[in-house]
């Protein structure tokens, strides 16, 4: 039988298990990413392992997330990163320079390489024919000092793509098909890997929008082969001598087999608020819009920029529309000013902000109150925007510029000819904004604002676990619900007490008070628990609050890894049924939890006040239990280290 692609980078990479679905595997990473909100915690993680210097091939710290500068603390964070790169060999990318996804694409991307970001969408890179995933910001540290990343051996799924995107047909609708056909949940222990006629038709910037939004459906990651389109974009971008040809062999067997007819695709929109809530653009047609952006990591490419500037030439704006664009890297911004786009988007009155993730992130841009925004993003959570009960629609450029031109939900084939936009066979490349190491950082000194706090000590397991259930959510509760984002927390993600006062500010004001009194805790949840972002506070400040543990139908991939790397327990009902039984407020005990958790037991007893038990599944891999047992995979990793040197 032969290989797909993702199973070749993987099998060059395997460091421990064997490549069957499902079982526990470990790869060697070659390239790691963080971003500014994700990264300061990390490389604080990275310095409490206690090594001079990265170990990966390439290492890369971006600045894009905490752009604005309201005080002193993002600026402090961006100091601190910038010294921390200097210290331990990394690479720099300048508050500025743009968002890590589109720079780490156009710069850095290789074929069959593996690639660990600190960010949920780093599998954007898939779209240059890597094996491109996101995970938390202590695992990409781990990764940093060459230890290998641990996963479940993905299901493999081919998506066959035929045909052509017709006129005003973007990539993006490409994506949001597959959401609408699988949802949020449809690609979890699932890798995405595109092949077929249809992908000779789609630069490397249209895959890496299709790779970035497949994290929407909780995938593990996307996948397209390097071929002549991969070495064209290599070649534009002076890395030419960097590709390979990686395809899938002819006789490969997928997991499962989806098939997308480009030349029936329609202009797609995902309705407020779930990036699977999915319909024809034609469908909801003719709502008011009062804003429209276009940018974010999935959608800010020169080809994006110029497509919206070419289609409003002669054109003009809407009165009752913000038009604003967010363009994705300085080199995007520069080659698209030398292409004349700017001027267009200017002289129509376009708002253009700097190179980074801005409102996709909730840092500005919210929309007015009971508006409705287009955006090009990757998410539309509910009050993600910084507006309460917003009315956020996720949409292509081109359906993004048809609503700027008409102030209303509109199909943009009703605008006439589409625009062509020819890509440069050399971009103007300019690498001013990276900053790389010097070969010894050894007398570099790493600046810390006050705002840096040491990490919190953990401790391990207990050998039973007592405590209160101060929360039950429902489904498909996401990273945004747990730990929010925006202008007011962000800031503080290099300051654990301080940003353990929000953990689920958004359903619960009053949890970070009464976690604090409960001693212990326990999170009940339902399906879906943890989509979203990869933001590693989301487990650790709820850890610092007391969470020991959570009780949910079904985890995301990430944030159920991020729980056990902080020593929260993650636990299945073994009859979701029995979700109903357990109240908000209830006493939970789980005698012998760490004696089940490291012999190796697939269930647990859980005891719900003095009358009644159910049981919960601990569908956790030999690794996991000892790091549970340890309270947190640091804690583990330095006795691994002491062990070693004693």
């Amino acid at each position: 039988m032969g290989l797909t692609v993702t199973e070749k980078i993987i099998a060059e990479h395997l460091v421990e298990g064997e490549m069957v679905p499902g079982s526990p595997i470990a790869i060697r990473i070659d390239q790691t990413l963080t971003q500014d909100a994700t990264g300061t915690m990390a490389y604080l993680e990275f310095e409490a392992i206690g090594i001079p210097r990265v170990k990966t091939e390439l290492s890369v710290s971006y600045v894009d997330h905490n752009l604005l500068q309201s005080d002193f603390r993002n600026a402090d964070d961006h100091r601190f990163l910038q010294s921390i790169a200097a210290k331990f060999g990394i690479q720099f990318s300048r508050p500025g320079n743009g968002i890590c996804h589109q720079v780490h694409l156009e710069r850095f991307a290789r074929p069959g390489k593996t690639l660990l970001g600190s960010d949920s969408h780093t599998p954007t890179a898939g779209g240059c024919g890597m094996l491109a995933m996101g995970a938390g910001g202590l695992d990409v540290a781990m990764a940093m000092a060459g230890e290998p990343f641990h996963l479940n051996m993905p299901l493999i799924v081919g998506v066959k793509l035929t045909g052509s995107l017709q006129p005003w047909v973007s990539p993006k609708d490409v994506i949001l098909e597959l959401l609408r056909q699988l949802s949020v949940k449809g690609g979890v222990g699932r890798v995405m890997e595109y092949f077929g006629p249809g992908v000779e038709t789609l630069s490397v910037t249209d895959r890496a929008a299709i790779a970035n939004i497949g994290t929407e459906l909780g995938a593990t990651g996307t996948v397209f082969p390097s071929d002549a389109v991969t070495r064209k974009f290599l070649e534009s971008q002076g890395r030419g001598e960097q590709w390979v040809e990686l395809v899938a062999d002819d006789n490969v067997t997928y997991a499962d087999l989806i098939e997308i007819n480009l030349d029936e695709l329609e202009p797609m929109v995902a309705c407020p608020s779930s990036p699977d809530n999915v319909k024809k653009v034609s469908e909801v047609a003719g709502q008011p819009v009062s804003q429209v952006i276009i940018g974010s990591c999935a959608n800010s490419s020169y080809r994006d920029i110029v497509l919206a500037a070419e289609a409003l030439k002669d054109r003009e704006i809407d009165k009752s529309v913000s038009f604003e664009i967010n363009p994705g890297s300085r080199q995007v911004l520069e080659n698209a000013d030398a292409a004349g786009a700017l001027r267009h988007l200017i002289h129509c009155g376009a708002r253009i902000h700097q190179c980074g993730c801005l409102g996709c992130i909730g840092m500005g841009q919210a929309p007015a109150t009971g508006t409705i925004s287009m955006r090009t993003f990757t998410r539309n959570f509910p009050g993600r925007s910084g507006t309460k009960d917003d009315k956020v629609y996720l949409c292509s450029p081109e359906v993004a510029v048809a609503a700027a031109i008409t102030g209303k939900i509109t199909d943009p084939r009703e605008l006439g000819d589409a625009p062509v936009v020819s890509l440069p066979d050399k971009y103007i490349i300019n690498d001013n904004g990276i900053i790389p190491p010097p070969e010894d950082g050894t007398g570099v000194e790493v600046l810390r604002g006050p705002n840096i706090k040491p990490l919190p000590d953990f401790d391990p397991l207990p050998d039973d676990l007592k405590a209160t259930a101060i929360l039950k959510v429902g489904d498909n509760i996401t990273t945004d619900h747990i730990m929010p984002a925006g202008s007011k927390i962000l800031p503080l993600r290099s300051n654990i007490p301080a940003i353990s006062e929000y953990v689920f500010s958004a359903i619960d004001p009053e949890f970070s008070s009464r976690a604090q009194q409960a001693g212990s805790v326990i999170i009940v949840g339902g399906e879906n628990y943890g989509q979203g972002s990869s933001r590693e506070h989301a487990a650790l400040a709820p850890r610092y609050l007391g969470v020991r543990a959570k009780l949910v139908k079904s985890f995301a991939r990430i944030h159920k890894a991020n729980l056990v790397n902080f020593g929260i327990v993650p636990m299945t009902f073994a009859d979701p049924a029995d979700y109903d039984k357990v109240e908000q407020g209830a006493e939970i005990t789980i005698p012998g939890i760490r004696a089940a958790l490291l012999s190796g037991s697939d269930t647990v007893t859980v005891k719900i006040g003095s009358d009644q038990t159910i049981q919960a599944k601990l569908d956790l891999s030999e690794r996991d239990r000892l790091i549970l047992g340890a309270g947190s995979l640091l804690n583990w990793v330095r006795a691994k280290i002491g062990a070693q040197e004693s």
